[in-house]
């Protein structure tokens, strides 16, 4: 049987693990919260797809999404330290 999906995640491969694995699902956990946070406030102005092409960036750039660790950047952090 094949899978039901929504016509806007049939775009390639990310869309449609994105939508099968992700999006409409309840999410409780602090970590996962603050990644779609961040990701959400990058997104203003972008599609949702380019946001999720560069999620791994994004991981690199937030220490894997840790709010423990963000809330304790200085001023003067840079992306590579």
């Amino acid at each position: 049987m094949e899978k039901v999906r929504c016509a806007w995640c049939e775009k390639d491969d990310l869309y449609k693990k994105y939508h099968d694995e992700e999006w409409g699902k309840p999410v409780y956990d602090d970590e996962t919260i603050f990644e779609f946070l961040i990701l959400e406030s990058f997104q203003a102005g972008l599609s949702w797809y380019t946001i999720l092409s560069k999620r791994n960036n994004f991981r690199k750039a937030f220490d894997h999404f840790d709010y423990k660790k963000v809330a304790a950047y200085s001023e003067n952090r840079r992306v590579n330290e």
